[in-house]
């Protein structure tokens, strides 16, 4: 059996003296898998995220990527594209399209070299295929969320990366946008990227995914949505506001406003 891409060891992350923000947490998660992280606000979904990352240190436990310690990943870390929450960056920064995918390119040629030939035809293929190119010479605060958001999956992509992982990619961005997000992220795991997204859009991006890690601190549930989404489980994860629907292969979740409860 081959080694996973992750692996994730009785992991605790803890911030000062606050309870866990992840408690025991053990996930192994296959090459060329295309997994989805599902959970409520402050259950830890981001702080897995940056634990895999390397940007901090579990308190407990072990996490091994590319069967490395994050913070010893030398120069395979260039083969991680990341894509942040776009609430967690600064749009009133005066650059281009064009330049913000360049920047994907700085893991493999280095921050104080100047991108060669090939550097630039990676940027215009990429911003090609995510359907960015024409917009290469636009200011990134001028484009809807959608567009920015390409833009950044670009720029992630621009390091040529094994592994791929985004934070709420589809955070302020309209259901056709998200949708056509997805496609592409479906598309570019068939060419054999593992993806690994943190997501709130339970009902949708399970048609997409070929596993799910349901998180509420702890991992819940780990597998495929129509085994793993269960009424259940998201109750687990989401507590008694849960309200299930059921239509295709796994339920799709809203939550209950207080007023119901009055």
């Amino acid at each position: 059996m081959s080694q996973p891409i992750v692996e994730l060891r009785n992991v605790t992350v803890r911030y000062g003296d606050l309870p866990p923000a992840l408690e025991n947490v053990n996930l192994s998660i296959p090459e060329g898998a295309f997994l989805a992280v599902f959970g409520p606000n402050g259950a830890g979904k981001t702080t897995l995220v940056r634990a895999i990352l390397g940007l901090i240190e579990p308190t407990e436990g072990e996490i091994r990527v590319f069967g490395r310690r994050p913070r010893e990943l030398g120069a395979l870390r260039r083969e991680i594209g990341y894509v942040p929450q776009i609430l967690a960056v600064d749009l009133h920064f005066p650059v281009r399209v064009r330049d913000v995918v360049m920047m994907g390119r700085y893991a493999r040629i280095g921050l104080f070299r100047r991108p060669g030939k090939r550097d630039r035809e990676i940027v215009q293929a990429v911003m090609e295929k995510v359907d960015v190119a024409d917009l290469a010479d636009r200011h990134i605060a001028d484009l809807s969320g959608g567009q920015r958001q390409r833009v950044f999956l670009a720029r992630a992509l621009a390091t040529e990366p094994r592994l791929l992982v985004l934070d709420e990619p589809t955070t302020g961005v309209d259901t056709k946008a998200s949708r056509s997000l997805y496609e592409l992220l479906q598309d570019l795991h068939r060419e054999g990227i593992t993806v690994i997204m943190v997501s709130h859009d339970i009902g949708v991006v399970s048609e997409y995914v070929d596993g799910v890690v349901c998180v509420n601190r702890r991992v819940l549930a780990h597998g495929r949505p129509e085994v793993v989404l269960t009424d259940s489980t998201l109750a687990d994860m989401y507590g008694c506001q849960a309200v299930l629907f059921h239509h295709g292969k796994v339920p799709h979740m809203v939550v209950k406003p207080e007023e119901w409860e009055k």
